[in-house]
Order: structure tokens, then C-alpha cells, then sequence
């Protein structure tokens, strides 16, 4: 597991030039990828100085891993404020509104795939962390379910990966590779799956 220690800004100004810094890198590493992108690539697009950077960041590779941490961050943190801000009751209402939500945040960051799944090639173990950590919170709350008695027993790690493997492919489809249905329709239909069971006979 990759540890990195980032210090954080003791000021709002501080705090606003990381943001610059965190968005340039964003940008850059998405369109670019992480090995054509540099330091003063950086510094360039956030409009500070390359010296600047290293007052937030170690190097290069500390950033892109707060970044990556950033966006694991963000994304668990907004299904969850979406859940709590529309009272979800079940389950299955968190479930589609998480699922609709992800897919509308990664719609709003578009280079989070491009970033996340490059990880795979900078240092593997960060690629495995990131799902890793995210499938233990989604099996947490599988396992409330269950004993809330909401869903049927199975064995949850598999059902978070599963879940996961649904909604990152559909992410792709119509979030990356072409925005060509409307996401609350895709996801209806998702849901539809679920709700029915692929393999039940009509």
C-alpha cells in the first residue's frame, strides 16, 4: 500500500492554489496521461511556479496520488450526501440514487477514468487500493441490509464487486464513451434488472 504524506494549507490562500495546482494536474494527466505530463507542465497550466508545487506536494507522484485519493473521497462522499439529502428509506432507493449519482459526478470530472485506471500502470497496488477500499464501505453497507433484512443472503464482498462492475461499465458506455441516453433512464433500467433477476423466467 502507497502511503503519502501531503501537508495541509494553513491559509485560504493556500488552500486555493492547491486547488489550482489539484485541478491543472486533473486536466493534464487526463489529456496527457501521467508519463507525458511534468512538473512545470503543471506549473504552467495552474499559472505558478514550478517551486511553488513543491510546497504541496512532494513530487509528482504524491500528487497524482492525492488526487486519486481525492476522487475516492468524492465520490463516497457526495452518494452519500445525495442519499441523506433525499431521505433514502430502503436499500434499493440508495442503490439508485448512488448509482445515478456517481455517474452524474464522473460526468462532471471527465477525466476520472482516464486517471483511476492508469493508476493500474504507474503502481499497481494503487489501483488495487482504491477498489479494494471502496468495495469495504460498499460491503459495510450490503451487510447492514442484510441485517436490516432488506436484501437476501449472499455472500456481500462478491455483490459490492458485482454492484461495482454494473455501474463502472455503465459508466463507460454512456458516460465516456458516448452520452447518447439519458442517465436516469440507463439506470431505471438497471434497476429494472435487479429488481426482476436476469435469469427469471417471463
Amino acid at each position: 500500500m502507497v502511503k503519502i504524506e501531503v501537508p495541509e494549507p494553513k491559509t485560504k490562500r493556500g488552500v486555493a492554489t492547491r486547488s489550482k495546482i489539484m485541478k491543472a494536474a486533473e486536466r493534464l494527466f487526463g489529456e496527457k496521461g501521467y508519463y507525458d505530463t511534468s512538473i512545470n507542465d503543471i506549473a504552467t497550466k495552474a499559472k505558478v511556479a514550478p517551486g511553488t508545487i513543491y510546497i504541496y506536494f512532494k513530487d509528482k507522484f504524491t500528487l497524482y496520488c492525492y488526487l486519486l485519493n481525492d476522487y475516492s473521497h468524492l465520490l463516497r462522499s457526495e452518494i452519500v450526501r445525495k442519499i441523506k439529502e433525499l431521505d433514502c428509506k430502503t436499500r434499493r432507493e440508495a442503490e439508485e440514487v448512488g448509482m445515478l449519482h456517481f455517474l452524474q459526478t464522473i460526468q462532471e470530472h471527465p477525466y476520472i477514468y482516464q486517471i483511476i485506471w492508469e493508476s493500474l500502470y504507474i503502481d499497481k497496488s494503487l489501483f488495487i487500493d482504491y477498489y479494494t477500499n471502496f468495495a469495504e464501505h460498499y460491503t459495510k453497507g450490503l451487510d447492514k441490509a442484510f441485517a436490516d433484512e432488506e436484501i437476501s443472503k449472499f455472500d456481500n464482498e462478491v455483490i459490492a464487486y458485482m454492484l461495482m462492475g454494473i455501474v463502472n461499465f455503465i459508466g463507460l458506455r454512456y458516460v465516456f464513451f458516448k452520452k447518447d441516453r439519458n442517465l436516469e433512464d440507463v439506470v431505471g433500467e438497471v434497476m429494472e434488472v435487479l429488481d426482476k433477476g436476469l435469469f427469471r423466467k417471463p
